[in-house]
């Protein structure tokens, strides 16, 4: 039998326990006895062993990546080196160098009243916030966010105090960069006071594409009574990365918020999202977009849970998969008992542009209340031969036939996003993509390893 793949980051835990926890803020300290406890023990899910074909979880985390547990800075100069600029979008800009945390010359000032700042800083400024809300939502149940709460020794606080409307959108830009395999362990906190309104869009990069990377990212995002949050999360990183990514959502009354997350480019990514609806006349939007080629992976699984009455979600995720790339998405919608009045839409939408793509696609819903509309589906297919015929009669080329196909499949997923601006550079970026000539980002020195047209 192999090797328990968690059973080496638990040692690594146990040797350098005093090194992790000596420069970490206290609330993070605070729940890695609990963390370690429910990592006894546990193992990570292989292929097969799930009713569908969902990722070999053990295989992402077996390779002997190295932990930046003595905090080292690596020789990457993210202001000069690495720009991921949106036309005519300005943003307060803040970069992740592997786990470590950089704001921009002017990112905080432009910020205003938002706060955004490491933990340890936070730890001084916003104790109570981060004891309060750290680790409130992300459950130590799943194993890889037992990990990431074993090891974290820094994150990133984002906070808008009530009735505050931050103007500019907020941008994080995740970079991979580094002469050896490593894993980043990173760890994101949103709190939107009452009332208060913000748009964050997180980039996912990797610079030197030679090397293995592994995120292991988890986010919990509070939405607080009548707040509005925009989180884009856009990933075009490289086929030797892999990324397992948690996201756990509280909305209370009134509350509005979107989730949009985009993967052109990557090795294996898993993403997670936890979705609870607390508060009556709340709009939860949560979609997801996939592009994948050659032996790319992309594996999704969602969880809304309506725990009150009068609330609206709609969630729709599509594939496009070409090659041998493989995509899984297993979705869940539940109401709870006594939760009259909601209306919750689920949707997955598959292309599978060769005969060695594969899709695996699980949605479901679960109602214990009487007077809801909720309904769910899925459907996996092909190009409409009958419209590519019709574009081929009119002079079209059998590749620019199925590119613009492809991107009308897509589009609407696109057309969601509340930033007109990031709206008409993911348009810019799919086409790029289907085209075959997404190398990198705009004035980026990241390739993301896929070059040829998706035809």
């Amino acid at each position: 039998m192999k090797m328990n793949a968690l059973k080496q980051y638990i040692d690594l835990f146990d040797n350098y326990r005093r090194d992790i926890e000596r420069e970490a803020p206290a609330p993070l300290n605070a729940l890695r006895q609990s963390a370690r406890e429910m990592l006894e023990g546990a193992r990570l899910p292989r292929k097969g062993e799930e009713d569908y074909e969902g990722t070999d979880m053990e295989a992402i985390f077996a390779p002997d990546y190295g932990v930046n547990v003595h905090r080292m800075a690596f020789d990457a100069s993210t202001a000069e080196s690495f720009r991921c600029d949106v036309p005519n979008m300005s943003t307060c800009l803040y970069y992740m160098s592997n786990d470590t945390f950089h704001a921009s010359p002017t990112a905080q000032r432009n910020a205003g009243e938002v706060v955004i700042e490491p933990f340890a800083i936070a730890a001084h400024n916003h104790l109570d916030l981060l004891s309060t809300h750290y680790g409130s939502l992300a459950t130590l149940a799943d194993p890889t966010v037992a990990l990431n709460t074993l090891l974290a020794q820094d994150g990133v606080l984002i906070y808008v105090p009530d009735g505050v409307v931050a103007e500019r959108p907020i941008q994080l830009v995740n970079i991979f960069n580094a002469a050896m395999d490593v894993m980043s362990v990173r760890r994101l906190l949103i709190v939107i006071g009452k009332h208060a309104q913000a748009r964050l869009l997180m980039c996912d990069h990797t610079q030197n594409a030679s090397q293995r990377y592994l995120s292991n990212q988890v986010v919990e995002i509070i939405a607080m009574e009548g707040s509005t949050f925009d989180y884009y999360d856009l990933e075009e990183s490289s086929v030797h990365t892999s990324r397992v990514s948690s996201v756990f959502v509280q909305q209370q009354a009134n509350s509005n918020v979107l989730i949009d997350g985009i993967t052109l480019t990557n090795g294996i990514t898993r993403n997670n999202y936890h979705v609870a609806v607390d508060g009556e006349h709340t709009e939860t939007t949560l979609l997801g977009m996939t592009i994948a080629s050659g032996k790319q992976h992309v594996d999704s699984h969602t969880y809304i849970s309506h725990n009150a009455p009068h609330q609206h979600s709609n969630e729709m995720f599509k594939y496009v998969l070409n090659d041998h790339a493989v995509g899984a998405f297993a979705g869940k919608i539940l109401v709870q008992p006594n939760c009259p009045r909601v209306e919750a839409y689920q949707g997955n939408r598959n292309l599978c542009g060769s005969a060695t793509a594969k899709m695996y696609t699980k949605p479901q819903l679960e109602i214990y209340t009487d007077d809801v509309m909720c309904s769910h589906g899925s459907a996996v297919g092909q190009l409409d031969e009958e419209a590519l015929f019709y574009m081929r009669t009119r002079g079209i080329p059998l590749s620019e036939a199925r590119r613009m196909l492809m991107q009308a499949f897509v589009a609407d997923v696109i057309d969601a996003v509340r930033l007109e601006a990031l709206k008409d550079r993911l348009h810019h970026l799919v086409e790029k993509r289907f085209a075959g000539t997404l190398m990198d980002c705009r004035d980026c020195a990241a390739s993301c390893g896929i070059d040829r047209p998706l035809t």
